[in-house]
């Protein structure tokens, strides 16, 4: 059980764990069943109303969610059946749900009286579960917008509504697709859990392995080469893994450790780790959840996503990575001997065909495909290397095993002719012949616990999307968005540098208590229309509160991939975050820089593209960011080339904060400044020198 004065992990569920006995196998076969579930709904094999597998996925949730933490919490007699009855408790309703699908739509809107009592059960085990799983912030939260549901029409104007019955509220939350079956519990059900066992399944084929050695070939000579390392192969895992936390808690149990070894600051090292893994949901070509809710939110393709995100998240890492570069350039840290790494070249050709699933979601998300069908592409594809890996050792060396891969991989290709069937044939005939072999059995066994290992990464995730359509059903109702919405266009009005700033701060201090999906759902259905309504590009103000929303797992004091980074730095979660602060310097800069230019994220519009064209604008706000970020990173770290005394430094940070401004002359006198600090370090260094 975790330490109580360590904020809980509302991401990961660490604590969750399957036992060796009885309960705890039959816990892990339910998780087994729950993703072969998923699975055969995402590839139509078993088709269901929208409606019903949304309620079965939460059905699961619930059935694993309760036993898993009280075994895990190792809770005894009453609190035991307790969880056991809200695990049941949570299957019946999914079985009502499916049970009574067309009668319930015949009637919607007139809920029988035992509707009533299941609507109230139903919303009892969510908000149970995400109490018990991630503590009591979030449902703390959604427990007041339900209870503004009930009693807001006793509230003074402009805060008030019409007043909605009981029955009614029940009927709008636990039945339909506007509550605990909206939006995030459909992405949740199918692009996330997907995503999820995707990147379970690389995970145990070795893709950690081979990011870290060719992170470690490329950078790990270099100055500071072990934080280096860590920034890249963080953000390599961030790709598929599209979850901080869990980033910070595998890769990090590798490179914090060695950056340690290598004269890091324990603080610092953990802060790099942190950083690097956050960022791992805003790096194309998977990110993270968020990514695929945003798609489906703003009705935009996949890729739409990916383009906004991609200058901004490659801003980002080379940020952390100019940050490393300087810490290591001021502690006079060095990286390993060339001999003693290995080599990136000898791990890309000796693990490459780890890169083939990737490489093909990656071209069917950009190629127009759904990221539904993509990743399940994806996941089938890393499923058939793995058998096919076991079942290649069985042939003779040479020839036989070269002509085995060719016509794995023409059978493999032929999804694109012949649909998923094709790939489906090929993976049962490898299970069949790897069942029949002892190594094949053992990769049997791995794949088998790759699905267990999904379902139970999904619980926290897939709880939070569940708990958080009751705030999404309470706006959809009352109309609660358009308030909070008003006043920060209100404020916009006078001034859209306080509204962006009014944004940003309710983002982080949501973010304090509850993951980045409810964060983002919450405050990009707030604040989302309200600054499109200051004429904010759409897609640019959910990136803007993505941002913050992953920033806050890193701003104190809760900081939950700091404190997760905390026990493996073997430091102060506090001091971590501190660090983490300054290594992510990007991410604050980039997203206020994003909504005056919007040519950052690629997207049309804004005065300056107007003034010199969409590409020179590109190009432009680039540089501008590059430069700020250079600034700022000096100014933290106090270090280029040789120390900088406070004066050098305070010039850094104002250079940097006119240059963000983006008010009239702001650019030329930034630009100055810089130009300014520029000299002065030539000045400084020469008499250095002399």
């Amino acid at each position: 059980m975790s330490n109580p004065a360590t904020p809980p992990d509302p991401q990961e569920g660490h604590e969750i764990a399957f036992s060796k006995d009885a309960t705890g196998r039959l816990l892990f076969w339910i998780a087994i069943v729950f993703s072969v579930f998923q699975i055969a709904t995402a590839a139509h094999l078993v088709d269901l109303a929208s409606q019903v597998t949304r309620a079965f996925h939460v059905g699961f949730l619930t059935l694993l969610a309760f036993p898993l933490i009280a075994y895990g919490r190792n809770v005894k007699g009453a609190f035991k059946a307790l969880a056991w009855a809200f695990a049941l408790a949570g299957v019946a309703v999914a079985l009502y749900q499916w049970w009574e699908y067309q009668p319930l739509i015949l009637r919607a809107g007139r809920p029988l009286t035992q509707d009533i009592i299941v609507g109230v059960l139903a919303l009892t085990v969510v908000f149970a579960a995400a109490w018990t799983m991630m503590g009591p912030a979030l449902p703390v939260i959604a427990g007041l917008f339900l209870a503004y549901c009930f009693l807001g029409q006793h509230l003074p104007s402009p805060l008030n509504h019409r007043g909605y019955s009981f029955s009614q509220v029940i009927d709008h939350m636990a039945f339909g697709t506007e509550g605990i079956y909206g939006i995030p519990t459909y992405v949740s059900s199918t692009y996330i859990f997907l995503f999820i066992l995707f990147g379970s399944f690389l995970e145990r084929a070795g893709m950690i392995r081979l990011f870290t050695d060719v992170a470690m070939g490329l950078f790990g000579h270099r100055q500071g080469g072990a934080a280096k390392v860590a920034v890249v192969s963080s953000g390599l895992m961030g790709t598929i893994s599209g979850s901080g936390v869990a980033n910070v808690v595998t890769t990090g149990q590798f490179t914090i450790p060695l950056m340690k070894k290598f004269g890091y600051r324990p603080a610092f090292a953990g802060g790099v780790e942190a950083t690097a893994s956050m960022g791992g949901q805003i790096m194309p070509p998977v990110m993270g959840a968020v990514a695929f809710i945003m798609a489906e939110t703003l009705d935009v393709p996949y890729v739409e996503v990916v383009k906004a995100a991609l200058i901004p998240a490659i801003l980002y890492f080379a940020s952390a990575f100019w940050m490393v570069h300087l810490e290591a350039g001021r502690y006079g840290l060095r990286g390993l001997r060339k001999d003693e790494l290995p080599s990136a070249r000898k791990a890309i050709s000796e693990n490459w065909m780890l890169l083939v699933p990737l490489g093909v979601l990656v071209y069917l998300l950009f190629g127009g495909y759904t990221p539904l069908f993509a990743g399940t592409i994806g996941l089938g594809l890393t499923v058939l290397l793995i058998l096919g890996g076991s079942a290649v050792l069985q042939l003779p060396a040479g020839a036989m095993r070269v002509v085995f891969w060719v016509c794995l991989g023409l059978v493999a290709a032929g999804f694109l002719q012949f649909g998923i069937n094709v790939l489906l044939a090929a993976l049962v005939a490898l299970i069949v012949w790897c069942a029949l072999t002892k190594g094949g059995r053992e990769t049997l066994i791995l794949c088998r616990d790759s699905l267990a290992e999904g379902a139970k990464t999904a619980l926290p995730v897939g709880v939070a999307c569940a708990l958080v359509g009751v705030i999404i059903g309470t706006m959809t109702l009352t109309g609660a968005a358009n308030t909070f919405g008003q006043f920060i266009v209100s404020v916009g009005q006078h001034s859209l540098l306080l509204s962006l700033i009014l944004t940003m701060f309710t983002c982080i201090l949501l973010g304090m208590g509850i993951p980045t999906i409810p964060n983002y759902i919450i405050t990009s259905s707030i604040a989302g229309p309200a600054l499109l309504a200051l004429g904010v590009p759409l897609i640019v103000s959910h990136m803007f509160v993505f941002y913050f929303g992953i920033l806050a797992d890193l701003t104190p004091p809760v900081a939950l991939a700091c404190f997760a980074a905390a026990p493996i730095a073997k430091e102060s979660g506090l001091k971590i975050s501190i660090e983490a602060i300054k290594v992510a310097a990007a991410g604050f800069v980039i997203p206020f820089m994003a909504v005056y230019t919007p040519a950052l994220m690629l997207q049309a519009g804004g005065p300056l593209a107007d003034a010199i064209g969409y590409w020179p604008a590109v190009a432009y706000i680039v540089f501008k960011t590059v430069l700020c970020i250079g600034l700022w990173g000096v100014a933290v770290i106090g270090w280029l080339g040789r120390p900088l005394g406070w004066p050098l430094r305070g010039l850094a940070v104002i250079a940097a904060g006119v240059l963000i401004a983006a008010l009239p002359a702001t650019d030329e006198i930034g630009f100055a400044l810089a130009a300014v600090f520029a000299i002065a370090v030539a000045l400084t260094r020469r008499r250095a020198v002399a």
